[in-house]
């Protein structure tokens, strides 16, 4: 099976104050690693291009603001937030933070359209495609979530 290497560093403090640096090394198949970076594509380029149409105003995304209640004056700042957010998950170094960040902003959207009576699936979906790329694509992750056994 082709595999990849991929090497963590960070730091561990110590119970007595000290710091420690740590290298953790991971061997993450060749096809994990691509199905999850496919499957996070589609959140990423979506969440991307909805926070630049969100910024730029799109006449779409306005209409959009109107029904779902929010004022125009607000769609600036959400669609910087949304795209931030969606490049922190883009960038290995900081997707889970990413991914942590789009879960909070996924849940409000899922709240906006529970308020109004829309179906929420959609946010749900982006959400659980964000968090199952990640999953696939990222060893820290899969550590937190799965220890090794002894």
């Amino acid at each position: 099976m082709n595999t990849q290497t991929l090497t963590t560093d960070y730091a561990l403090r110590q119970p007595d104050g000290r710091v420690e640096p740590v290298r953790q090394t991971a061997h993450i198949s060749n096809k994990r690693l691509w199905a999850g970076r496919i499957i996070s594509a589609f959140p990423a380029l979506f969440l991307l291009s909805s926070g630049i149409n969100m910024s730029m105003k799109a006449p779409f995304v306005m209409e959009s603001f109107a029904r779902l209640g929010y004022p125009e004056s607000v769609a600036l700042g959400i669609g910087i937030l949304e795209f931030v957010c969606a490049l922190l998950y883009v960038i290995p170094r900081t997707s889970i933070l990413g991914a942590i960040l789009l879960t909070g902003y996924l849940g409000g959207a899922t709240a906006t359209h529970v308020r109004i009576g829309d179906p929420f699936f959609a946010p749900l979906v982006v959400g659980a495609l964000v968090w199952g790329g990640l999953y696939l694509r990222d060893t820290r992750l899969r550590a937190l979530l799965l220890p090794a056994r002894n």
